[in-house]
């Protein structure tokens, strides 16, 4: 169930099962970034009537996905951003529709949730966590992060290496300093996956790459979160636990609390797994893109790591 590689001429779907976006010219901006490449767009037709924090109402918002995913022409679509909401869409999901249509679909943050049901409904395998439109593209594209995206949507090889700044990426658990791992990738947003925990849209664990990154969430938050992963087995199951950026994740002035990095070392500090920590993907501008549920393989040597992307997910 592979979606076809992106290709100059090809028609791009913008939809929001998630939160509005800010602004209209947030949108308009997009599309003439797509259109300058010379790519086609279309918009979801619901992406603007606001019910409280959600772009639209659940049926509305649904009727965009489905739309987009039954559009014979449509080769790619894109969160215009994240927020709150796809959860709220599982239970009512043409799961069938998106299996006989398979199609690229990128997001982060909120995104979790729709990439985590699809993946355990019908073994979703196109779903990429990368850049959305209305965040991260519409106002200046950051160099790397762009040559990230459009090598991972027009690839039908496997990505390979994953660049990395020499010394970005940290190795928790130094006992891994000679190791190598491989799984495939699941996780996402922290708070988001760990709402989907427990229920028919969980994901598979065992033997997976966990990937976590989160935003404005307090140290206390953060624990919680592991804290019922660790519960459920999660971590003593995985084959290797990649940490991305906590943007903002820092605790309240004046309040006792741990600090993110004890947090990290509390969990995952005696794990002999490898454990990475600072990759770039999450709530930033210089970000991966990444594809959600392919076999990555991490290989550590002398303290220097590398990661790679083994599958080929596009044809």
């Amino acid at each position: 169930m592979k979606a076809q590689a992106l290709r100059r001429g090809d028609l791009i779907s913008l939809i929001e099962p998630s939160s509005a976006p800010a602004t209209v010219e947030r949108i308009e901006n997009a599309v003439l970034y797509f259109e300058s490449l010379g790519y086609r767009v279309t918009i979801g037709k619901h992406v603007m009537e606001p019910r409280g924090y959600l772009a639209a109402p659940d049926p509305l918002r649904l009727r965009d996905l489905h739309d987009a995913f039954a559009n014979k022409n449509v080769k790619a679509i894109f969160f215009i951003r994240g927020g709150y909401g796809s959860i709220r869409l599982l239970p009512e999901i043409n799961y069938e529709l998106i299996r006989r249509n398979p199609k690229i679909l990128v997001g982060y943050s909120d995104a979790t949730a729709l990439f985590a049901g699809l993946r355990k409904q019908i073994g979703f395998s196109s779903a990429f966590l990368g850049p959305m439109p209305g965040v991260d593209i519409w106002n200046g594209f950051d160099e790397f992060a762009e040559d990230n995206f459009w090598r991972a949507l027009t690839s039908v090889k496997p990505l390979g290496e994953l660049p990395l700044k020499r010394g970005e990426a940290k190795i928790l658990n130094k006992r891994t300093t000679s190791k190598s791992a491989s799984g495939k990738l699941i996780g996402g947003n922290l708070t988001v996956f760990s709402s989907i925990c427990g229920t028919p849209y969980q994901p598979l664990l065992k033997n997976a790459m966990l990937a976590f990154e989160d935003v404005d969430e307090r140290p206390y938050r953060i624990d919680r979160y592991f804290a019922q992963l660790r519960a459920m087995g999660a971590f003593e199951n995985a084959s290797a636990i990649l940490l991305g950026q906590f943007s903002d994740c820092d605790a309240e002035k004046g309040k006792p609390s741990l600090t993110l990095e004890e947090v990290f070392q509390d969990y995952f500090g005696k794990l002999k797994i490898p454990v990475i920590t600072n990759l770039p993907f999450g709530h930033i501008q210089r970000q991966w893109t990444m594809p959600y549920g392919a076999r990555y393989t991490i290989k550590i040597t002398n303290g220097v790591t590398k990661l790679f992307v083994s599958d080929a997910v596009l044809r």
